[in-house]
């Protein structure tokens, strides 16, 4: 790598103040401190004030991120080849995944990377670092048939008003990709329901399977919990649904990695699940039983199986921008985002996918959470204090 540290330490005079491109510095900064760790510490929105730069951080998320993309890959193939009755070989499963799923992530990152690298030239600041993980996080919560057009439209969103129109990285209240997925969900629900999220290019001699349907189990699990597919299947992934949800297997891979790492919280994880489980026991023992097929009925254990639970648990809930930042304060907030997504599911089944909302929706209110924690520590540090006066 020394020939590209050679080019950019010859080419930095040129973008730097008083050069011929220096109203392209910060583009030019944010290549290089791509390929190489900056000599100086970040200091903007909530960043850890070291030597680690924020690039790397983010690297770790994409490289946990990894089993939810290739398992998801090779799902997208399975489900194609299923739906006609076809059976194939891994490798054709996965190749069949990677060229359907590649252009939406090369979109996301042209959009959304286009959009920062933008407002960075005209504002005069570095390119924040954050989109490094949004960009792969927004085609993992996508259907395989999403038109590349809204994919675009949807990181330009994000992009603009989940994190640039609030200062840029660090600055944002709620997560960047949820936003995008809501964004999406509500703005082209025809797309988003989740009614038909398996890839039907025609195959040659080869016609869909009589009785096929391709919705995911979140549509359809409200009308009757025992239609849904077998726990095994869930956990392991071998369903419909968006690229980087069905597996929960590869996302436990990738809890443990960013637990491992200490870049994930692993008390909103666990709070997430506790949470969720809660509220679904809760349910059952409350079930009616003269509704045999109502959704109160589903075990509580199939929540964390079913939909995007997994992922959103441990990739989006712990968003460490948006999410609670004192210890107790992310008990509360993951208990929260579990027990919501359950009752929103139950009782709402317009809204397939709760999780997204719950998310969002606990991202606004966990700055309240925050402060009533720390206003609690307060008073008993002071109700403390008293009593040693004394």
């Amino acid at each position: 790598m020394k020939f590209l540290e050679d080019f950019f330490n010859k080419t930095r005079p040129h973008f730097q103040k008083g050069g011929k491109f220096e109203r392209w510095y910060p583009a030019f900064e944010a290549l290089e401190t791509f390929a190489f760790t900056p000599p100086l510490t970040t200091h903007d929105g909530v960043h850890v004030r070291d030597s680690i730069d924020l690039k790397r951080t983010m690297f770790t998320v994409i490289v946990a991120m990894i089993p939810t993309l290739l398992f998801g890959m090779w799902n997208v193939g399975y489900q194609h080849y299923q739906a006609y009755g076809m059976e194939m070989s891994h490798l054709d499963y996965f190749m069949f995944g990677f060229w359907k799923v590649l252009p939406i992530i090369v979109v996301s990152y042209a959009a959304g990377l286009g959009v920062e690298f933008l407002f960075s030239v005209l504002r005069g600041h570095s390119v924040s670092e954050g989109y490094l993980v949004s960009g792969l996080l927004i085609p993992l919560t996508m259907p395989v048939t999403v038109p590349l057009w809204m994919v675009a439209l949807g990181a330009i969103f994000c992009t603009l008003i989940g994190k640039e129109i609030f200062g840029g990285t660090g600055m944002n209240f709620m997560n960047p990709a949820l936003l995008a997925r809501a964004f999406l969900f509500f703005a082209f629900p025809a797309y988003m329901s989740g009614d038909i999220w398996t890839d039907l290019s025609p195959e040659a001699g080869h016609a869909i399977v009589d009785g096929y349907s391709g919705a995911t189990n979140l549509v359809t699990f409200d009308e009757n919990f025992r239609n849904l597919p077998s726990p095994a299947d869930m956990f392991w992934g071998f369903e419909q649904g968006s690229i980087g949800e069905t597996s929960v297997a590869a996302c436990l891979i990738g809890a443990l990695i960013l637990v491992g790492t200490g870049v994930g919280s692993w008390r909103i994880m666990l709070s997430c699940v506790l949470g969720a489980l809660f509220m679904g026991y809760l349910f059952n023992l409350l079930a009616p039983a003269s509704m045999p097929n109502h959704a109160m009925h589903t075990p509580g254990y199939y929540h964390l199986l079913m939909g995007s639970f997994a992922f959103g648990t441990v990739y989006m809930a712990t968003d460490p921008v948006s999410a609670a930042h004192t210890e107790k304060g992310k008990w509360f907030y993951g208990f929260f985002i579990g027990a919501l997504t359950v009752i929103l599911r139950v009782f709402n089944p317009a809204y397939p996918e709760a999780v997204m909302l719950s998310i969002l929706l606990m991202n606004v209110f966990a700055p309240v959470i925050d402060h009533l924690v720390v206003e609690q520590h307060i008073k008993s540090r002071l109700k403390k204090s008293k009593l040693s006066r004394a």
